[in-house]
């Protein structure tokens, strides 16, 4: 029987020429389309925005992820620094 890779998976991204994304890592794909990929990854959710965005290989039993298309930006949220602790501006007028 296979074991599950995810015990010891690393997150990791690398992009090629602003076109091609390899990322491992990946716990769950949140929501895709071709203009915005919304992933779970080890390190937080991960948001990749640009045009005309496919998926070419997903992989959660691996958690890997392939894509391509123009990449325009990538942004990383960590749920537990906004979740608990509140917002800024909470943080701000508290």
């Amino acid at each position: 029987m296979e074991d599950k890779v995810n015990s010891n998976t690393h997150h990791r991204l690398v992009i090629n020429d602003r076109e091609r994304v390899s990322i491992t890592g990946v716990t769950d794909v949140i929501s895709f389309d071709t203009d915005a990929v919304i992933i779970e990854t080890e390190m937080g959710t991960l948001t990749i925005k640009g045009m005309d965005l496919h998926v070419n290989r997903l992989n959660l039993d691996k958690e890997e992820l392939d894509l391509d298309g123009q990449i325009d930006s990538l942004e990383y949220s960590d749920g537990a620094r906004y979740g608990s602790k509140g917002s800024w501006m909470s943080k701000l007028f508290g």
